[in-house]
């Protein structure tokens, strides 16, 4: 199989605009997921570049996008405001997949990206075929007494958590209780060792990292 090569994707007749990197399989089965990023970061870092690489060479088509406060500014982290706004970029990114692929769409996000993510299929069921959430952010550091739970028992998509067992957004105790929450299938993939960043802090990908996900994807949506 020869290498993908990434291409940039915009789509602005939609609001707000749809942007990000694509990436097309040398063979497919039509299946995409769209990947974002968290609150401090954007499409580029390691962890969404390395899990897009895995998921093209798996048949899919991959669209890391950023989100529409990282598309007005390069740097800091989303304001109180943007959330609504960053959920319809979410959506419209899915839509812009849609017309490139042709089988199911999956969403994932990382730390906040993946919450926006699990708040719009709370609000918009049938969306997607499914969530892969990336270190969701259950509670700010340290602070457990201010759950961000209040959307998941209208959560009715399948969803993969990956989660750092040194994560301080929430420990796997915790994540374990919240997804009781979920009425939709879930399952909680453990990252023995890992923080927030999954391990992905420095230049290097961990492979076994990726390879988990990858293998942990797979199987649970292989009849969703």
């Amino acid at each position: 199989m020869t290498d993908v090569i990434p291409e940039p994707l915009t789509d602005t007749a939609c609001d707000p605009p749809a942007s990000g990197v694509l990436h097309r399989p040398t063979h497919s089965g039509g299946d995409g997921i769209v990947l974002t990023h968290g609150a401090g970061a954007n499409c580029h870092t390691t962890l969404l570049c390395a899990l897009a690489a895995a998921f093209a060479a798996n048949g899919f088509f991959v669209l890391r996008c950023d989100l529409p406060f990282r598309q007005r500014r390069p740097y800091g982290p989303p304001g109180p405001g943007d959330a609504a706004r960053d959920r319809a970029g979410l959506e419209n990114a899915v839509h812009a997949l849609k017309s490139v692929a042709g089988g199911r769409i999956f969403l994932g996000g990382h730390s906040y990206g993946g919450r926006q993510a699990t708040m719009l299929c709370a609000d918009h069921p049938g969306d997607v075929a499914g969530l892969l959430l990336l270190s969701y952010p259950l509670h700010p550091p340290r602070q457990p007494e201010k759950p961000r739970t209040q959307h998941l028992p209208h959560l009715h998509t399948p969803a993969l958590f990956v989660h750092g067992t040194r994560d301080p957004f929430g420990s796997i105790e915790e994540m374990e209780a919240a997804l009781k929450l979920i009425p939709a299938k879930t399952r909680l993939l453990g990252i023995e060792g890992a923080g927030h960043d999954l391990g992905f802090k420095g230049k290097a990908a961990p492979a076994a990292v990726i390879e988990s996900v990858m293998a942990g994807m797979l199987e649970f949506f292989r009849n969703a």
